[in-house]
């Protein structure tokens, strides 16, 4: 591998976002849409894939790259970001929902992170943003992450977002966890993965923590999210009035339509 090496800072709390430096001539990659601001002296570029093979892909090879991404569900394209300017510019890249924004240098993961399908943030231009295949058909049937998720690969800075607060947890040879199935972020690659039925038939359809979870048993290192955006979506589309007025929380909102309506 031969990535860019690049320097960042993290800014935000809750909302965060990272401000890359590149040195003249370096070059950061992102997904499309996650830009929050650039200095003059960029150049914006759109690409297949990720751009990792460089030029002598062809393209064949870049069409392939690309889909790859679409089994992933994002997009066909992404977007790079290099200084052609004479001194030290910077990049700013945004979450695009509440939370935390992990940076993941892969050559102390052993040059491979495994990650849900649409934690990927933006990284140093030589990173591979591939796909990973779950060896097991009932981790991908009912896994929550689906059958297909996100690998990065190489041997620099990638930055991955999650939701609510990330816990970081090392796992030693055979120990052994469980977790919700959304609330996995992204784990190393020596950690096996796979998805376990909740026992009992009370507890699976009443118990609200759904019928299965991923267990995950090392040697490695997992990041699990307190706050899977699925599970925000969920509540706030659970509490959300079936039409205008309905509940009392669209009392306001029923006020409004009434006065533009001459009520």
């Amino acid at each position: 591998m031969n990535n860019h090496e690049i320097d960042y800072k993290i800014f935000g709390d809750d909302m965060q976002f990272v401000e890359v430096e590149l040195d003249p001539g370096e070059t950061v990659v992102a997904e499309a849409g996650s830009l929050m601001m650039m200095e003059d002296g960029i150049e914006m570029e759109t690409i297949f894939g990720d751009g990792s093979g460089g030029s002598g892909g062809g393209l064949m090879g870049k069409l392939f790259s690309a889909g790859k991404r679409v089994l992933t569900g994002e997009s066909l394209f992404m977007t790079t970001f290099t200084n052609t300017s004479p001194e030290k510019r910077h990049a700013s890249f945004a979450s695009p929902y509440p939370g935390k924004i992990i940076p993941m240098d892969l050559s102390e993961h052993r040059g491979k992170i495994i990650c849900q399908k649409d934690s990927f943030l933006a990284a140093a231009k030589g990173v591979s943003v591939g796909i990973e295949l779950q060896r097991k058909i009932g981790a991908g049937f009912f896994g929550g992450e689906g059958f297909i998720m996100q690998k990065l690969e190489g041997d620099g800075m990638c930055f991955v977002h999650a939701g609510g607060t990330i816990h970081k947890k090392e796992l030693s040879a055979g120990e052994l966890l469980r977790v919700d199935t959304g609330c996995l972020v992204a784990m190393t690659s020596g950690v096996n993965y796979n998805i376990e039925m909740v026992k009992g038939v009370k507890t699976a359809l009443f118990g609200g923590e759904g019928l299965f979870f991923a267990t995950l048993q090392g040697p490695g290192t997992v990041w699990i999210q307190s706050l899977p955006f699925s599970r925000l979506a969920s509540r706030v589309f659970a509490a959300a009035p079936s039409r205008l007025g309905a509940k009392d929380e669209g009392s306001l909102a029923k006020g409004i339509f009434d006065v533009f309506n001459g009520d």
